[in-house]
């Protein structure tokens, strides 16, 4: 089968390790484009620090953020897509959360310029406070969080040590069960790992499939390329799953193929098995 569209993430994938994007990916990445390939950039990131990147690559469509909560408009910001948080736990994760310290509450509301909400930074993890230092600019701190309604919610989420992070999500399991859906990942331009409190109905596989099947392609006809586990159902659904390099041993098991590392050219030999299907 023919691949129709490339699934793209950017941190540890398309971006170097120092969080860059080389001339010559972006060249591979136009290259796909001007060979009638689909390119849609599917990250973690928000929309405001992914969109500079999809700009580089000459992207002017769609773009899957918030690991599949939002689908948004490159050009215009407008939300095509989303999977909120359910506004009735609200409440509850914001609770869990805050017994380790106050938690950041992701919505969406680009055009206000405000991303994330949060409160009394002096009592947050070291490494969270580092990222709210450098997103200080787009962030809004409140005195009480639970004071919203839950409305509009992308995420909640907290940064610190995995072992600080496993005990919150098995905690979170067994409090919230299936009800609220978990991502802990490796933070690449921070220290530390992020745990995210999401809807059970996001994930960047769904938004990808839904995005797809609104153009008429189908699973098969999808190649996806990843490094992390938020990357690892989407890799293993499409028609092409590609692992980085460097991705986790859990992630590499679900490919079709393994690349090089995102430090080692692993995007442009992923875009080329990619070409190879055309």
């Amino acid at each position: 089968m023919t691949i129709r569209l490339a699934a793209l993430d950017l941190d540890g994938t398309l971006l170097d390790p120092f969080a860059k994007l080389t001339p010559k990916v972006r060249s591979a990445v136009e290259t796909l484009s001007r060979r009638g390939v689909r390119v849609v950039v599917c990250t973690g990131r928000r929309f405001r620090t992914a969109l500079p990147h999809a700009r580089d690559l000459g992207l002017d469509g769609e773009i899957i953020v918030n690991n599949g909560v939002l689908v948004k408009d490159i050009a215009s910001g407008r939300t095509l897509q989303h999977a909120f948080l359910d506004p009735h736990l609200y409440g509850g994760v914001l609770e869990h959360l805050r017994q380790h310290a106050p938690p950041l509450v992701y919505i969406d509301t680009y055009h206000d310029g405000t991303d994330i909400l949060s409160e009394r930074i002096d009592a947050m993890h070291a490494f969270q406070r580092e990222y709210v230092d450098d997103t200080s600019e787009f962030l809004q701190i409140v005195d009480d969080l639970g004071k919203r309604d839950g409305e509009g919610v992308i995420m909640i989420s907290t940064m610190a040590d995995e072992p600080t992070l496993e005990q919150l999500r098995e905690g979170a399991l067994e409090r919230f069960g299936a009800r609220v859906q978990t991502h802990s990942i490796i933070n690449k331009n921070y220290q530390g790992s992020i745990l995210e409190f999401l809807s059970p109905d996001a994930g960047k596989w769904t938004a990808l499939e839904r995005l797809a099947a609104s153009w008429g392609i189908g699973p098969s006809e999808i190649a996806a390329v990843g490094d992390d586990t938020n990357d690892a159902e989407m890799i293993r659904e499409a028609g092409l799953g590609i692992a980085m390099g460097n991705a986790g041993e859990h992630v590499q098991a679900v490919a079709d193929t393994v690349v090089n590392s995102n430090a080692e050219g692993g995007a442009i030999q992923a875009i080329e098995r990619i070409l190879a299907r055309l």
